[in-house]
């Protein structure tokens, strides 16, 4: 379109002869100014891979871009060990998370923010100015005052450390590796040097130190300009968009196009003039432009012009390293389309010294020739000056023109929000131990949400000790009625309770008899574990739950302990955390925190270890009948945490030391407690007698088990 060339200072030096030498003085400035021709500056895609390269040359950037940076500061890898799990008859995990710190600088002049960061391509920072993965992060913008980091400072020594004055650059301290293979991810950055889009005559003047002036241009919505030159940073540039570099007054003055075009008369004209024209198909006859488009987070756009059929192997294909609209972007290839085919025609004529003030990109018209011409060259001699001229397409700046930047592939900005955490004593140990298990469930009100890191203490806070990560995100939420009582042997077709799930991402599906039979939909509502076999969609975040087993694993003795706001969670052994209390804990309290990293506070939860995971499950089946001679006859079948399904019609296994129970008969005025080892007790009419036995009699019946006892199986009889 344009080169950024010199040949002549005009009228600075004075008259038709100061023109002349003044074309050798212009090339001493075009030197001087813009930098020598073989140095070249970004191309499309330098600014999409993060380096670490010693001597690399750090972009200033302009306008709004996303680049990759370079590393300009590193401490080792920080390895942490961490150890979890052990429960369910496995052994304990020992894991190794690793963290680095490190600087990358962004721009070699000035920055305003930094809005979203990618790293391998996925959001590590979002809009709002949230994490992803945890770290700690500051900004320098790059001012000349700007202090020396706290961390390179310590890490180098006091009058050791650079500042990188002058130099935008960000700081990641303790960002953990973990989501990225335990390696510094590759990347990217969206940087806002400058507010607004930022016209290429302001970015050259700024580059060149003032010696070159701004006039009209095309505003750029980013631009990284990394060349050695100011040549080197525009010239890629001027090769799409129709620029022009002339001298104005003995000043350099960047504009679009040209100025109003002299007008050339035949009698100016010396000797013959020659004008070539070649075919249509000598030039493209199509335009492809490929640009960064902000509407696709920078990834690369590509917009076409064509006219006619079109020969692929003659297309004009060109990367533009800047970011642009997709109109822009259109309107660019449009009229570089019209550029080319309107320069298919050049002329050649000799004029006057008077004429000696043109210069090279300056316009004329010619008498009897249509349409406006650019000085390509000029040749001064003996006889005058000779001008080679190109036709011009119609138009200095080129207008955007409607077109789409397509789909892309963008992912969603998703915030993780601060943490909800519950902290659960439960009967899922299978196998079972000989340490109370503890189970942790975490989840965001926000569906990015992801993991926090887990701290517990068992003497009332005293001491923490690490309990490794949460397990990834637990479907919960709250009811909104309490659940009715009901027993646990058959169906409950009869209840049915509304929940609300604490993020809109959060699904339930209802499950077949078939599967709730292999342990489907297994749910923790107050403190009853349930399965559902119906869930009904009712509104965003809300279902009705419904076709209901109640009291699964030994938790029917919470039925009728519901109430309207307790906590639902779905409970799928893939996102509870397991967590081992020590030895001696039964009975104490145990305290959990969990920091994620969108936590500006650590979420907490208690409760008091009853070991749930080691009590037998309370007997069932409990039956009291008289028979002839008075006596009751009091029997119940036990049940086995070591064997939930009763799959073979035997009796399920003991799984504990010895069988024991304790039967505590009760009744007006007395109470009677009886140690057994066999599920079954004659209630002699004597003893009744001395008992004072009137009325209705209180049953209940507790398993004793190795390290604790059951809750009790109640009933009356009257």
């Amino acid at each position: 379109m344009a080169t950024l060339t010199l040949t002549a200072v005009g009228t600075a030096i004075g008259g038709p002869i100061g023109g002349a030498v003044g074309a050798i003085l212009g090339q001493r400035i075009d030197q001087a100014v813009l930098g020598p021709k073989a140095r070249h500056g970004p191309r499309l895609g330098d600014l999409a891979v993060q380096t670490s390269t010693y001597g690399t040359a750090i972009p200033k950037l302009f306008g709004t871009m996303r680049v990759a940076g370079t590393v300009i500061w590193a401490t080792d890898l920080n390895e942490t060990r961490s150890t979890s799990g052990g429960g369910k008859g496995q052994p304990k995990t020992v894991s190794y998370s690793y963290a680095a710190s490190f600087a990358v600088a962004l721009s070699g002049r000035p920055i305003r923010a930094v809005r979203r960061i990618w790293a391998d391509g996925k959001l590590l920072r979002g809009a709002a100015g949230d994490f992803k993965s945890a770290t700690r992060f500051r900004l320098y913008p790059g001012d000349e005052d700007q202090a020396v980091d706290p961390l390179i400072a310590s890490a180098e020594g006091v009058g050791q450390a650079p500042a990188f004055r002058g130099v935008a650059y960000a700081m990641f301290e303790n960002f953990q590796l973990a989501d990225y293979g335990n390696r510094i991810p590759s990347l990217t950055f969206e940087v806002e040097a400058d507010f607004g889009p930022v016209a290429i005559g302001a970015i050259a003047a700024e580059l060149s130190g003032g010696a070159v002036l701004a006039g009209e241009t095309p505003a750029l919505a980013g631009y990284a300009a990394s060349g050695d030159s100011v040549r080197g940073a525009v010239e890629a540039l001027s090769d799409i968009v129709p620029l022009s570099l002339a001298d104005r007054d003995g000043l350099l003055r960047l504009r679009a196009g040209t100025d109003d075009p002299v007008a050339i008369g035949a009698d100016e004209e010396r000797g013959r003039r020659r004008i070539v024209r070649r075919a249509a198909g000598s030039v493209p006859g199509e335009v492809s432009i490929a640009y960064y488009d902000p509407a696709r987070d920078y990834q690369t756009g590509l917009q076409r012009a064509s006219v006619g059929a079109v020969d692929e192997s003659h297309a004009d294909r060109r990367a533009l390293p800047a970011a642009i609209a997709a109109g822009a972007a259109k309107g660019l290839a449009e009229h570089r389309l019209a550029w080319l085919r309107a320069g298919r025609i050049a002329a050649t004529i000799g004029l006057g010294w008077a004429r000696c003030g043109l210069r090279t990109g300056d316009g004329v018209t010619l008498a009897g020739e249509a349409g406006r011409w650019r000085v390509d060259r000029w040749t001064l001699g003996a006889e005058g000056l000779s001008l080679e001229l190109r036709r011009m397409s119609a138009g200095a700046l080129p207008p955007a023109a409607e077109a789409t930047p397509g789909s892309g592939v963008k992912e969603e900005d998703r915030p993780q929000g601060p943490t909800t955490l519950r902290l659960f004593d439960l009967p899922l140990g299978d196998p079972p131990g000989a340490q109370p298990l503890l189970f942790a469930a975490a989840a965001g009100v926000e569906s990015g949400w992801r993991r926090a890191a887990l701290m517990a203490s068992f003497d009332g806070g005293a001491t923490w000790r690490d309990a490794g990560p949460t397990a990834p995100g637990a479907v919960m939420g709250v009811a909104l009625a309490a659940l009715a009582p009901a027993g646990a042997a058959l169906l409950d077709l009869a209840s049915s309770f509304e929940i609300e799930l604490l993020n809109h991402a959060m699904w339930l599906e209802g499950a077949g008899d078939a599967a709730l039979v292999g342990g489907a939909n297994l749910a923790l509502i107050g403190g009853e574990l349930i399965q559902f076999g119906a869930a009904e969609w009712i509104a965003p975040r809300r279902f009705r739950l419904s076709r209901l087993l109640r009291g699964r694993r030994g938790t029917e003795w919470a039925a009728g302990m519901h109430e309207a706001g307790e906590g639902f969670t779905l409970i799928d052994r893939d996102s509870l955390a397991v967590i081992e209390a020590p030895a001696g804990s039964l009975g104490g309290e145990a305290r959990l925190i969990a920091s994620g990293v969108g936590d500006a506070e650590p979420a907490s939860a208690a409760l008091a270890i009853t070991g749930e995971s080691l009590r037998p499950p309370s007997p069932a089946h409990l039956t009291a009948l008289r028979n002839a001679d008075g006596d009751i006859l009091i029997r119940w079948v036990r049940r086995s945490r070591s064997g939930w399904a009763w799959s073979s019609g035997a009796d399920t296994p003991l799984g504990e030391e010895s069988e024991a129970y304790r039967l505590t008969l009760s009744g007006e005025g007395f109470v009677r407690t009886i140690e057994l080892a066999g599920p079954h007790y004659s209630y002699d009419a004597a003893v009744q007698a001395a008992d004072g036995l009137a009325g209705v009699l209180h049953i209940a019946v507790t398993q004793i088990g190795t390290h604790g006892a059951s809750h009790p199986a109640t009933g009356t009889f009257d």
